[in-house]
Formats: C-alpha cells, sequence, structure tokens
C-alpha cells in the first residue's frame, strides 16, 4: 500500500468559499484548450493563479468537456502530460488537485505531493478510484454526471440518487466521510435549465453534510442566458459564483481567478460592513 499523503486540510475561510483555480493542460477543453498544453505556458499559469490568490490549483489532462467533441486519451498520455509539469506546480505553493477519472492517473499524481481528487464520475467510472483515494488518505469530489442530458427528468433527484451511491462506494473503500466534497456537475449531463435549478437549489444538497464545490465557470447555461463566447462569460461565472457562496458552497472552481477573488473580496466587505463584527 502506497504511504498516505496528507489530505486537504486548508481551513474555509469565514464569509467566503475557497477558489479552485482551473488549469488545462489539454489540447481541447471547451475554453482554453492548447493554451497551456506547453510545460513553461502550464507552470506561468498555474503561478500567476496562485500570485492572484487562488486556494487551490486543479489540473487536469484530458478534456471532460460537458458537451461533447473530446477526444478521449489513455491513462499513459495523461500521465506523459502531467510528468514535465506536475512536480513544479506542487512546488509552488497552493494545495493541487487531480481533475481525473482514471484511477491510475490519480495514483501517479497523489504520489507527487497531489492532495485531491477531482473525479468527474463520482467513483462510478473507474472500479479502482475509490481504493487508490483511500490509499492515499486523498481527499475527494464527487461529481454528479450522466453520459447524456435528458431534460425530462428531476435533476435533483437524479444528482441526490448519484451522490447516495458514490457514497456508499467511498464508504466501502474505507475513505473517510470528513475526506469528501460534492459537486452538483453544472452543465455535465444537463440542459441549461437543468444546471439553473441545481445552482437555484444548491442547499438541498446540505442534507448529505458534505462541502459542496461548485464549477459554474464559463460554462454553457451562461451563453444560454447572455450568448457570448466562452472567455466571454467572465460576469455570468461570478454571479453564478457568489450564488453559489450565499446558499454556502466551499469551493469554487474556476477559470477567471483574479476576478473571481476581486468579487469576493468586495461582497464580503460589503457583508462585514453590513454588519460588523460585536
Amino acid at each position: 500500500m502506497p504511504a498516505a499523503s496528507s489530505r486537504f486540510t486548508l481551513p474555509i475561510p469565514a464569509g467566503r468559499p475557497l477558489v479552485m483555480g482551473v488549469l488545462n493542460v489539454t489540447p481541447d477543453s471547451f475554453s482554453d484548450g492548447g493554451r497551456f498544453l506547453a510545460s513553461g505556458a502550464a507552470i506561468a499559469h498555474a503561478t500567476e493563479m496562485a500570485a492572484n490568490g487562488a486556494d487551490i490549483l486543479d489540473i487536469g489532462a484530458e478534456s471532460t468537456r460537458p458537451y461533447g467533441g473530446a477526444k478521449p486519451v489513455s491513462a499513459d498520455e495523461e500521465i506523459a502530460r502531467l510528468a514535465p509539469v506536475l512536480p513544479e506546480i506542487v512546488e509552488i505553493g497552493p494545495p493541487v488537485s487531480i481533475d481525473t477519472m482514471k484511477a491510475r492517473v490519480a495514483s501517479f499524481a497523489l504520489e507527487r505531493g497531489v492532495v485531491i481528487v477531482n473525479d468527474v464520475w463520482g467513483l462510478q467510472r473507474d472500479e479502482d478510484m475509490a481504493r487508490v483515494v483511500a490509499d492515499h488518505g486523498a481527499t475527494v469530489v464527487i461529481m454528479h454526471n450522466r453520459e447524456r442530458a435528458d431534460p425530462t427528468i428531476d435533476i435533483m433527484a437524479d444528482i441526490e440518487d448519484f451522490f447516495s451511491r458514490s457514497l456508499d462506494i467511498a464508504g466501502a473503500a474505507g475513505i473517510p466521510p470528513s475526506h469528501i466534497f460534492l459537486d452538483p456537475g453544472i452543465g455535465f449531463g444537463k440542459v441549461p435549465a437543468q444546471s439553473l435549478t441545481a445552482l437555484a437549489r444548491l442547499d438541498e444538497l446540505k442534507r448529505f453534510g458534505k462541502p459542496l464545490l461548485v464549477g459554474a465557470s464559463r460554462k454553457r447555461f451562461i451563453d444560454n442566458l447572455s450568448p457570448a463566447p466562452a472567455d466571454k462569460r467572465v460576469g455570468g461565472s461570478i454571479a453564478a459564483h457568489l450564488a453559489a457562496a450565499a446558499a454556502g458552497a466551499a469551493i469554487v472552481r474556476v477559470h477567471d481567478v483574479a476576478e473571481t477573488v476581486q468579487a469576493f473580496r468586495v461582497a464580503t466587505a460589503i457583508n462585514e460592513a453590513r454588519c460588523p463584527p460585536i
């Protein structure tokens, strides 16, 4: 059994969620594919996000774009993309998360200082993923997903059923309850209206007793409301994440770190001015 790594223990600040900065070392991610595939560009971007206030860095080497068109890659290819950059990114400072659905990739990253596994299939795609997370003492983000969107279903019931199955898998593998975050998977297996529903009813997921992560950054539901290319959806992304924070989200996963951190600083200052400490 591999030696257990230090799990994610960064405290969640009062008044705002943690900001997780997205780093895609892929050619085909939906909003920034190809921009950070080169090692130097990836490390520079991670360093910039940390300087701009990212509390966590989330690195992915396979596109999991929720609207189709991504080319699946092997675990070997993911590892080849990660190997040149991961050691330096871990050294930058903030805790590092690996965005992967493959247990072998997760194990590779955890053995090199990563402390969070961000699984877009919530431990339900790779049957070895839960064991790898448990063996390394890692934190896991369990995200809701579906093979295809179905506008006729009750999306909140589907999310809750999915989380219940994933939590059973986590428990059977020995992942401590305190090592689990839940993510409703905005944009994944959902039509835009269902993504809005998941955001609007986020507080219903508190019944699971787990911290919530929300990744609404640049997603299609924003374009559906206010048409814009992915890299021009910053305003909509911030609006969604402010609403998620108000509903109790503990982490927001974003592409635009500086703008998001600024928004939360202003919102926090306004709230503190409204209710000054006694």
